[in-house]
């Protein structure tokens, strides 16, 4: 996609959605890393219905170790993949704890070091607790950053460093959320939304649904 098209592209989607959030719910620096953490392959209406009841109980890797692994599991069971993220969250929180006198570090480094939190959970926590200008590749992403031509690639990781690369630094900020909240709700995977579409006409993709 050319320069000029790519800045076309993000002061459109910027135009519909002037400040995007994220869609899990959080409370402060762990809690989102632990939503995030549970989000993978999972929905975020999933996740949030299941960490409403959780962060009142536990809000803090201090409170979580009291709730223990039994307890953590009984409260997020109707997760996907609930008992190997529950085993994930208490060895972070006991890491945390250890190591970072119980606060999340703002290092991605640091945060890849946390059981269960891969950089692609730490750039979004980076960039939604933080601000930082992040890039976050996750499915919906991936699949708007090829299907549009935005910025090609076969992994996550070409994805990120060519869109760290394309996206212009005004935009870079809330850029991630644009992409996922395209992928979700208009360029979906099986049918894109092609008529309701911002940026159709930027969109290199051949088979729109026009």
């Amino acid at each position: 996609m050319k320069k000029a098209d790519v800045q076309e592209f993000f002061t459109r989607l910027r135009t519909g959605n002037p400040e995007p959030k994220s869609e899990l719910n959080w409370t402060n620096p762990y809690t989102l890393v632990v939503a995030v953490s549970l989000s993978a392959q999972a929905t975020d209406v999933g996740v949030n219905r299941a960490t409403e009841k959780l962060f009142k109980i536990a809000d803090a890797p201090q409170k979580m170790l009291k709730l223990g692994l039994g307890g953590l599991k009984d409260l997020i069971k109707t997760i996907g993949l609930y008992n190997n993220k529950a085993k994930n969250v208490i060895a972070m929180s006991r890491m945390l704890i250890d190591e970072y006198g119980g606060e999340v570090p703002r290092d991605r480094a640091q945060l890849e070091k946390l059981p269960g939190v891969g950089r692609k959970t730490a750039n979004v926590v980076l960039n939604v607790c933080w601000g930082e200008p992040t890039m976050a590749v996750d499915t919906h992403i991936f699949r708007v950053s090829n299907r549009t031509g935005l910025a090609p690639g076969k992994t996550p990781l070409a994805v990120e460093k060519k869109l760290l690369k394309a996206v212009p630094d005004e935009f870079m900020v809330h850029a991630h959320h644009w992409l996922i909240l395209h992928g979700r709700y208009v360029c979906k995977a099986r049918k894109p939304d092609c008529p309701v579409c911002l940026v159709r006409d930027l969109c290199g993709f051949k088979s729109k649904t026009i």
